[in-house]
């Protein structure tokens, strides 16, 4: 290679890394702003899987209550076509009934028992034994989700379409639509198949990034591309990686597995993507945090909200920050 060619290649790949870290660092210079309906930075997990049954009216009314900017849920349609708002699509975990939602009419559905594990909590029990933590209550009906629409109608909702469902999709969209919920709502699955579906059904809802969109905004973060490319979701959703420690026995996670999960936590936990993304007006929301050293860790890395089983104690955690 000639001198003078060494030269052009240089001085292009210098160019390129120094337009690609202005524009990293000042995305407005090439791309609008996002406008934002609304800003959560406390998103209550199923309502707060840890203080109330998950996705109940009660906890949905306790989370509103203690002031949550945001409620987390998810939606599966039964049989006779009525959005419902549960997380499995088989009951047997939360109501010992085995029997899938899509099979039953609504009028048919179990109640939840009485007492369900919280998701991303463990608690210890001994030297080496770590159980999963449990949440009990009274409200063991499965709501439908226009419940939810009608008592709280100033209150952002997240939508996690559970299944890839043409009617589903549908139903959501068009309860949204009588609801007038548009600037109010975002949904989407980590499918990327599941979004696209939902952003054609109703491209004025905000969506989620799927989990290949997610890897994708990461190879054009390592790669410095990401600054120059325009992007359509608003809300990107992703878990700490380090969290996945905590479910397990630790006698059972192998050092390879454990590599991963740091390596996971060390490429998706980056401040510079998160400052990047908020600076275009993208959301960044990280769950399922039940911890004050993961609040903490979330918020000083530039997300924007944090996804919680336990309001209460994200709500103490942000008024003790603020004060």
């Amino acid at each position: 290679m000639s001198s003078t060619a060494a030269f052009c290649l240089l001085s292009t790949l210098g160019g390129y890394l120094v337009t690609s870290f202005l524009l990293l660092k000042y995305p407005a210079l090439l791309h609008q702003r996002k406008k934002q309906r609304f800003l959560s930075r406390h998103i209550s997990h199923r309502g707060g899987a840890g203080e109330n049954l998950e996705n109940t009216m009660a906890a949905f009314q306790h989370a509103v209550t203690i002031g949550t900017d945001m409620l987390e849920l998810d939606c599966h349609i039964t049989k006779d076509e009525q959005v419902v708002v549960s997380h499995d699509a088989n009951l047997k975990r939360s109501t010992g009934v085995n029997v899938n939602v899509s099979d039953l009419k609504y009028c048919e559905l179990p109640p939840y028992l009485c007492k369900l594990d919280v998701p991303f909590q463990r608690g210890s029990s001994g030297t080496r034994t770590i159980t999963a933590c449990k949440c009990e209550g009274t409200d063991t009906r499965i709501p439908l989700l226009k419940e939810v629409f009608e008592a709280f109608p100033e209150t952002p909702i997240n939508i996690d379409i559970k299944v890839n469902n043409n009617v589903l999709i549908q139903k959501v969209s068009e309860l949204v639509k009588q609801y007038k919920r548009e600037h109010l709502t975002v949904w989407g699955n980590a499918s990327s198949e599941i979004v696209d579906k939902c952003y054609k059904e109703n491209s004025d809802i905000p969506i989620l990034f799927s989990l290949q969109r997610v890897l994708l905004i990461l190879g054009l973060f390592f790669t410095g591309l990401l600054p120059f490319v325009p992007i359509r979701e608003q809300f990107f959703e992703i878990p700490m990686p380090s969290i996945i420690l905590k479910l397990k026995e630790p006698h059972i996670i192998s050092k390879g597995h454990k590599f991963l999960i740091w390596l996971s936590d060390t490429l998706l936990m980056r401040k510079a993507l998160f400052d990047h993304l908020t600076a275009r007006g993208i959301q960044v929301y990280i769950w399922v945090l039940n911890e004050e050293h993961e609040y903490k860790r979330a918020f000083d890395l530039g997300a924007t909200g944090v996804m919680t089983d336990y309001p209460t104690k994200l709500k103490e955690f942000l008024n003790n920050m603020s004060a």
